[in-house]
């Protein structure tokens, strides 16, 4: 029976004696929609994602959310990483956008297999600068670049043939914004003969203005 070790990232870089530390470790499977970690929560564990994506969220004090990244196969969750190195409670959501197959590495062994397995260190310390070179690019596009902008950027990451199907609220929440400013742009480009509009869903007409927004 195949292990998760050899469907992730780390199959190629481990030596044999951090597999051998690993192997007792399993994977396990969650339905689309079940919570992963909430504001508040220890961390327990290092988390490698095998199959499925989950959402990172998170929440400001008057409601608002952005989404922070998602996590998807071979990816890390900075959060854990974070909280396992600095010793601290998760801040966001995350939540499985399909159903899951991760694997969560214990604290104690993490700690053990970044002193004693340097191919592991490199994968934690370089996935984790990748990540927060992510987060850097997400905090330029929200403080820096207009609504419009990174709106008419989310409709073409989400595009499907002609079609975006997605809420207001979820738009809002990937570019970092309130549900009523999505709803207003999204008019704005109903006005200019870009798009139109349909209960969940956003069909694209123009699709080389919007990039040209971008």
């Amino acid at each position: 029976m195949t292990h998760w070790i050899d469907k992730s990232a780390l199959a190629s870089l481990l030596e044999p004696s951090a597999r051998r530390m690993l192997s007792a470790v399993p994977a396990q499977n969650l339905s689309k929609g079940a919570v992963v970690f909430q504001p508040g929560d220890a961390v327990r564990g290092f988390a490698i994602v095998l199959r499925g994506r989950i959402s990172v969220v998170l929440s400001g004090p008057a409601g608002r959310d952005i989404q922070l990244y998602d996590i998807e196969p071979g990816q890390t969750c900075v959060q854990s990483t974070l909280g396992i190195l600095g010793g601290v409670d998760y801040s966001a959501l995350a939540v499985c956008d399909t159903s899951v197959e991760v694997a969560l590495i214990p604290r104690d062994l993490f700690q053990q297999l970044l002193n004693r397995a340097p191919p592991f260190r490199d994968f934690v310390f370089s996935a984790f600068a990748n990540r927060m070179q992510a987060m850097m690019q997400l905090i330029e596009q929200v403080a820096f670049v207009r609504v419009e902008s990174r709106l008419a950027a989310a409709l073409l990451a989400r595009l499907e043939g002609d079609t975006v199907a997605t809420t207001h609220q979820e738009l809002a929440t990937q570019i970092g914004t309130a549900r009523e400013v999505v709803s207003r742009q999204l008019n704005g480009f109903v006005n200019q003969g870009l798009v139109t509009r349909e209960r969940g869903l956003v069909r694209i007409l123009d699709k080389t203005a919007l990039r040209r927004l971008c």
